[in-house]
């Protein structure tokens, strides 16, 4: 009987390990979820003896809606660092470095993008750290300068700025000089009336913020004023029907390109026939390429798509991309390209890759040694609130095509 017993018990233990190694762990899982299988970047580069590595930090959206934004945030900073390792690295105070970029998934939440730092400052000592959103871009403000680490921040959001962080590089132009071109396009080529759907991100509140006030000063009127929290919204009928019930002249759109596309082209099939003020963080070029052409987004004001600039580095940067990636580039990967080169040269000029505050310093030197060829855009200067100041270009969709319009 103790035998049985015995066979029994053994039988059954065996049952459960076996049972126990198909079944997922919930913990395992999450670890993973947050663990290396989020990571990646370029790979970590070749050094000969002598030579050390510098890692570069990276925490955007890498999946969910707003993954297409950020994988093309993170191909222009890859690029950059690439290029600059297969010529050999940079040389500062006689020893050569390379770069590694850790780019971390943060599904374009602001919480997630504080961990990821944390984790990027414990585990790989980054002296910058790059975010593609306002959100994260404020969640590390929090305690950068505490922790002593330079943010790069690609946003328009001028309080990413104008809040006295001192160990913060705003990328692209502040989206507050658009306020007037974009409002005078729209009023003087279809009417006053606007409804706003922007995305719902604190981007697009800020954004929403600034416009509505302005619109109404110019003498115009806001007849619809909501938003589309594209994270969760993937049919936006009902959203959009509601505005167009107010029979508006120009919906006010954006957030990144790809849902703000599909907006546009429901606000069409809905039978919308005015204009649509573009945020700038979407695209007219990439919005096309969910469209199918530009019919759907004719009467549409934006910034100039980067395939339509002419700055001494584009059309190259344009080609290596294309041949790279197999699609034209966006201005994200253009102006991530542009930093990374130019955090580069500030680090030769203040003679450190690991002082945040030196580098900071040491900025408009970076931008001034950029080399022609690596000017995707031209950028003149860095302002004493650490913005990066660019002669500011918009476009807008007039039959069938993209024309660009001067801004004084």
């Amino acid at each position: 009987m103790n035998v049985i017993k015995l066979s029994v018990f053994l039988l059954v233990s065996t049952l459960l390990l076996m049972m126990a190694g198909c079944i997922d762990n919930p913990s395992n899982e999450a670890a993973s979820e947050s663990g290396n299988e989020s990571e990646t970047g370029t790979e970590a580069p070749e050094v000969e003896e002598g030579e050390e590595v510098v890692n570069i930090g990276y925490s955007g959206p890498l999946s969910g809606p707003a993954a297409y934004y950020g994988e093309r945030t993170l191909n222009g900073l890859t690029m950059a660092v690439e290029e600059i390792n297969d010529n050999g690295g940079f040389e500062v105070d006689g020893q050569t470095y390379k770069f590694n970029v850790v780019a971390l998934d943060d599904k374009y939440l602001p919480n997630e993008t504080a961990a990821n730092a944390k984790r990027l400052l414990q585990e790989n000592q980054t002296p910058i750290i790059f975010s593609p959103h306002s959100g994260g871009i404020k969640a590390m403000q929090v305690f950068n300068e505490k922790e002593n680490f330079l943010i790069g921040a690609y946003t328009s959001e001028p309080d990413a700025t104008e809040a006295g962080n001192e160990l913060t590089v705003r990328i692209p132009p502040s989206y507050d000089g658009y306020l007037e071109p974009f409002t005078k396009y729209a009023m003087e080529n279809h009417g006053e009336k606007l409804a706003a759907l922007p995305t719902a991100s604190q981007y697009g509140k800020d954004w929403t913020e600034a416009l509505v006030p302005y619109w109404k000063e110019q003498g115009g009127e806001v007849v619809y004023n909501s938003s589309i929290d594209f994270s969760k919204d993937t049919d936006f009928f009902t959203l959009v029907t509601n505005a167009l019930k107010e029979e508006p002249d120009v919906l006010f759109i954006g957030g990144p390109s790809e849902p703000t596309a599909k907006v546009a082209k429901q606000a069409r099939e809905l039978g919308f026939e005015g204009g649509f003020i573009v945020m700038d963080q979407a695209k007219l070029d990439e919005m096309k390429s969910v469209t199918g052409s530009y019919e759907d987004l004719e009467g549409s004001v934006g910034v100039t798509p980067l395939i339509n600039s002419d700055y001494p580095g584009t059309a190259e940067f344009v080609e290596k991309y294309k041949e790279e990636h197999g699609q034209n580039p966006g201005s994200e990967a253009g102006y991530h390209y542009v930093a990374m080169y130019t955090f580069m040269e500030a680090m030769k000029a203040a003679g450190s890759v690991d002082d945040p505050e030196a580098i900071r310093a040491h900025m408009q030197e970076g931008l001034d040694a950029l080399p022609e060829d690596k000017q995707v855009y031209t950028i003149e200067e860095i302002g004493e609130n650490g913005g990066f100041t660019t002669n500011l270009r918009i476009a807008a969709v007039e039959d069938g095509g993209v024309v660009t319009i001067n801004v004084e």
